[in-house]
This record gives structure tokens, C-alpha cells and sequence, in this order.
């Protein structure tokens, strides 16, 4: 085997093993990304929950309040 075609065999081979590495590497950064985007979306969810019980608390404490200073007549159906 000529020495040309050793070079050629070896950048061949190099360029190849450099390519899956590359492949795999890549895979690895989108998921770890899209992992990310869970976790995102898992606190905007959390905060979200949170932000709806203080909304529901307020609410709950201002009906108090309301049904303390006015007075409240329950309607029957018939």
C-alpha cells in the first residue's frame, strides 16, 4: 500500500470518526435543550398555580369582607 493511499485511508477514517462524534454530540445538545424546556415550562406552570391561588385567596378574603359590611340574602328556587 502506497503511502497516498495510507494518507487517503487515514483522513478517510479521521473524517468519519469525526462525523458520527459530531452526530452523537449533536443529539446530545438537542436533548439536554429540549430537557430544558420542560423544566421551563414546569416552573411557568408552577408559577402559574400559585399566582391562580393567590388570585382565589384574595378573592376568597374580599367576599369575607363584602359579606361582613353588606348584608347577604340567599334567594330560594322554587
Amino acid at each position: 500500500m502506497s503511502s497516498r493511499a495510507r494518507i487517503t485511508l487515514g483522513a478517510a477514517i479521521a473524517l468519519s470518526v469525526f462525523t458520527v462524534w459530531g452526530v452523537h454530540y449533536q443529539q446530545n445538545q438537542e436533548r439536554e435543550s429540549m430537557y430544558q424546556g420542560v423544566v421551563k415550562d414546569d416552573e411557568r406552570r408552577l408559577a402559574k398555580m400559585k399566582e391562580r391561588q393567590q388570585d382565589f385567596e384574595e378573592s376568597k378574603r374580599k367576599r369575607e369582607l363584602y359579606e361582613r359590611v353588606q348584608t347577604v340574602q340567599e334567594t330560594s328556587k322554587s
